[in-house]
């Protein structure tokens, strides 16, 4: 069984940051369940963990950081999705910083058998300087990062680039 954390505050989000990972999974068959990161209280009983992102002006996640420590002691395999990557880069120690970006831009990234110039979705107000992990992207901010068996992306695979998260599953 899989995790897709859920952390947006609004229900609506849901489906625009949620539901197509979801619809990834159930096309894959994939077993999954679907938690708010508020209800995660061990991570252990899962085979791969999936944060999903949310919405722009949704930061709530932000003021719990700490309901993520889990992520520097599990050896499941995680993959954070924009929200999901800031999460990382903070339980890490990594620095907050604004830049928006929205829409489709043409990105350098090696992650996750992805290579090369590929056209992502962007949908954001922040990224995260990262410390200690290996950097997956090229450009004047980090798009794509790992560190042990934790992967990272600051755009949204579910939009544009599937295969991501479908090798994600593979590992």
């Amino acid at each position: 069984m899989n995790l897709i954390i859920n952390v947006c505050k609004e229900r609506l989000h849901y489906y625009e940051f949620v539901k197509p990972v979801e619809s990834i999974l159930k096309q894959s068959g994939i077993k999954f369940i679907t938690k708010h990161y508020s209800e995660v209280e061990s991570v252990e009983e899962y085979n791969k963990i999936i944060i999903c992102g949310t919405s722009l002006k949704d930061n709530e996640f932000l003021k719990e950081i700490e309901k993520f420590s889990w992520l520097k002691e599990t050896n499941k395999k995680v993959l954070g999705i924009c929200a999901g990557f800031q999460i990382m880069g903070l339980v890490y120690n990594g620095k907050l910083k604004k830049k928006t970006e929205i829409g489709f831009f043409n990105e350098e990234i090696n992650i996750l058998n992805v290579k090369g110039k590929v056209q992502v979705y962007h949908l954001h107000n922040n990224y995260v300087e990262f410390e200690d992990f290996e950097i997956l992207s090229k450009g004047d901010i980090v798009q794509a990062v790992k560190k042990k068996n934790l992967y990272g992306v600051l755009f949204h695979p579910e939009v544009r680039n599937k295969e991501i998260i479908k090798n994600f599953l593979k590992l």
